[in-house]
């Protein structure tokens, strides 16, 4: 992918299928963004859909500096946090501690959906 490195780590339950889309569209958004903003770089998804909730963590070890150029402003933070927030969960993104860019999520479905 583009200059990224990604390690890819899934357990998971089966998914009712709106969840699994918001699911899809969560990681394919912060992988856009690793590419455009972290390459090069090494990344990591991890997606644990057991127990009643997805948790969702997308993160990267790059710069944090745009490497694509672009014309306008994109809004893929805010449609991450709106598709979250649409089934009842939360997103948090920023810059991490030790460096680099991290996207965390958790989406409840089964018994503990709003």
């Amino acid at each position: 992918m583009a200059g990224v490195h990604v390690d890819l780590r899934l357990r998971a339950d089966e998914l009712p299928e709106g969840i699994a889309l918001a699911v899809y569209r969560i990681v394919q958004e912060a992988l856009t963004n690793m590419v455009k903003h972290a390459a090069p770089a090494r990344g990591r998804v991890e997606i644990d859909a057991t127990g009643g909730d997805v948790r969702i963590e997308v993160a990267d070890d790059g710069p944090g500096v745009r490497v694509l150029p672009t014309t306008t402003p994109g809004h893929g933070l805010i449609g991450m946090r709106e598709r979250a927030m649409m089934y009842g969960g939360e997103l948090t993104a920023g810059p991490r501690p030790e460096g680099g860019f991290a996207v965390s999520a958790r989406l409840p479905y089964g018994r503990s959906a709003p």
